[in-house]
C-alpha cells in the first residue's frame, strides 16, 4: 500500500502479464514437462499456453533398460503425456535402451499397449513414427511378451497407417513372417499405403535370406509412394527392384543399403535390374554402408556400375588379414562411380600397405565429392596434399575428417606437423571446410 492507502502493482507482474504470446510460447518451448506444469499454474493465460498444439507436436520417449526407482517414472510420464497431449502429436520417437531383463521388457510391452490404445483413440494427425533398436530376437524378450507387443503395434498401424508419412523400425530384428505382418498392417483395408519414408535397416534378424522370400516381395509391392527406403542388402533382389520400378519410380529419391558380414549377401543381382530402376527413377541416389565386408570380390559383385551411387561407407577397423589389400577397391572399383560419388567414408586397418597416393587420386577423380572421412594408417603429409589440391581447385571438399592411425604411443610429432599444416592453410580451412584432423595412437598403454 502507498501513503494514500492504494495497492501497489509490482512492476514484474505487469511485465509478465503483457508478454507477447510469441515470446511466452518460446519460453514454454524450452521448458521440460514438470516446469511447464508449474508454469501453467501462474495464471489463465499461461495455462492456455500450456495447451498450445505447437508445444506437443514432437515427442521423444526414452526408456532406460536398467531397473531403478528413477527410471520407473519413465513409464508413468509416457502415459501421462499421451493421455493429456497425445491428440496434438505429429512426430513420435520411442527408444528402449538395452533392456536388462524380461521384467523390464514386460513393463515396456504393457506401457506400449496402453500408449498405442490411447493414441489410436485420440490422435488423427500422427505423421512420423520411429521405434528403433528393439532387438526382439534377444533372450530378454519372451515369446509371449514379444507377440503381445507386435500385436498392439500391428493394431496401431492398422488405425494410423493412412496418416503416416514416415516409419522407422530400425533394429527390430524380426522373422520374415513377423516383419511382413507388421508392414502389411500399414495397408490394412486398403490396396496400398501412403508411407513415403521407410527405414527397415536391421528390421529382420541377422542371417535371414530375405531376398528369397515371396512374402516379402509381395508386401513391398503394396508401397506406391516411397521417396526414401532404407534396408539391408539381404533384402535386395531383382523382384524388389522391379516392384520399386513399377510402383515408386516417380517418387523414389533415396535408397540406403546396409551390408553386414552377418547378413547373407551372396545373391546375384542383374545390372539390367538396377539400370531399369535408374532409368525410370531419374532422381534416384543410392547410399551403401558396408560393415566388415571389405574383400574386393564381394564388393565388386554388389557395387555394379549401373547403380547411381551417391555415397559409400566402408568400415572394418578390426580387419587384420595380412593378405588382404584395399588397393584394388580404391584403384579399380570405386573410380567407376566417379561421376556420381559425393560422399566417401573409410575406416580400416591398412597397417600392411600404404594407400596415401591411391586415396589422393580417388578424391581428385570424383569431381562431385564434397564429403571425405577416413580413419586409417596414413602419412601426415596426406592431409597437406588434400589441402593443396583444394587450394588449387582440383577438388571441392566441404568436409574433411581424418584420423591418422600410428603405432607409436606418443603422437607429439604428428600433432606438431598437423598444427603447422593448419597454420599454413588456415584461411582456406576456416572459409571452406568442416575440418577435423587428429593423430590417434593404436598402441596399447605400456604397463
Amino acid at each position: 500500500m502507498d501513503e494514500e492507502g492504494q495497492p501497489i502493482q509490482p512492476q514484474d507482474e505487469s511485465c509478465w502479464a503483457t508478454l507477447p504470446d510469441v515470446c511466452l510460447h518460446r519460453i514454454f518451448w524450452w521448458l521440460g514437462d514438470k516446469d511447464r506444469s508449474r508454469a501453467a499454474l501462474v495464471c489463465r493465460k499461461w495455462n492456455q499456453m500450456m495447451y498450445s498444439a505447437d508445444l506437443w507436436r514432437y515427442r521423444t520417449i526414452t526408456f532406460t533398460g536398467r531397473p531403478s526407482r528413477v527410471h520407473a517414472s519413465e513409464f508413468v510420464s509416457a502415459l501421462w503425456y499421451v493421455k493429456k497431449f497425445g491428440r496434438y502429436l505429429e512426430h513420435l520417437e520411442i527408444k528402449l535402451l538395452h533392456p536388462y531383463n524380461s521384467v523390464l521388457t514386460k513393463k515396456f510391452q504393457v506401457t506400449m499397449q496402453s500408449l498405442f490404445s490411447c493414441l489410436g483413440k485420440r490422435n488423427n494427425r500422427l505423421k512420423s513414427l520411429s521405434i528403433q533398436h528393439l532387438e526382439l530376437d534377444r533372450l530378454v524378450w519372451r515369446n509371449s511378451i514379444r507377440n503381445l507387443l507386435l500385436k498392439s503395434l500391428s493394431s496401431f498401424l492398422k488405425k494410423m497407417g493412412k496418416h503416416l508419412d514416415y516409419l522407422s523400425l530400425k533394429g527390430a530384428r524380426l522373422t520374415v513372417g513377423q516383419g511382413c505382418h507388421i508392414l502389411n498392417s500399414l495397408s490394412y483395408s486398403r490396396k496400398e499405403n501412403v508411407v513415403s519414408e521407410l527405414n527397415l535397416e536391421d528390421f529382420f534378424s541377422h542371417h535371414l535370406a530375405v531376398y528369397s522370400s515371396p512374402q516379402f516381395n509381395k508386401t513391398m509391392a503394396t508401397f506406391h509412394s516411397l521417396e526414401s527406403l532404407s534396408l539391408n542388402y539381404n533384402c535386395i533382389s531383382d523382384e524388389l527392384l522391379e516392384n520399386l520400378c513399377e510402383n515408386n519410380a516417380g517418387t523414389l529419391w533415396t535408397m540406403n543399403i546396409k551390408c553386414h558380414s552377418h547378413d547373407p549377401h551372396e545373391q546375384v543381382i542383374w545390372g539390367m535390374s538396377w539400370a531399369k530402376l535408374a532409368r525410370y527413377a531419374t532422381n534416384l541416389r543410392v547410399n551403401f554402408f558396408f560393415e566388415q565386408v571389405m574383400e574386393y570380390e564381394r564388393l565388386a559383385r554388389i557395387l555394379l556400375q549401373e547403380i547411381p551411387i551417391r555415397s559409400i561407407s566402408l568400415r572394418d577397423c578390426s580387419f587384420s588379414d595380412p593378405d588382404w589389400s584395399m588397393r584394388p577397391t580404391l584403384t579399380d572399383l570405386l573410380p567407376t562411380f566417379r561421376h556420381t560419388l559425393q560422399k566417401l567414408t573409410f575406416e580400416f586397418n591398412n597397417k600392411n600397405e600404404s594407400l596415401d597416393k591411391e586415396l589422393h587420386r580417388l578424391i581428385l577423380s570424383c569431381r562431385k565429392l564434397f564429403y571425405f572421412k577416413i580413419w586409417a594408417f596414413l602419412d601426415v603429409k596426406f592431409v597437406e596434399q588434400i589441402l593443396q589440391s583444394q587450394e588449387e581447385g582440383r577438388c571441392a571438399l566441404r568436409t574433411l575428417k581424418v584420423r591418422i592411425y600410428t603405432n607409436r604411443y606418443e603422437t607429439n610429432e604428428e600433432d606438431r606437423t598437423l598444427w603447422e599444416i593448419y597454420r599454413k592453410y588456415r584461411q582456406l580451412i576456416d572459409s571452406e571446410l568442416n575440418y577435423v584432423v587428429i593423430a590417434y595412437s593404436m598402441s596399447f598403454t605400456p604397463t
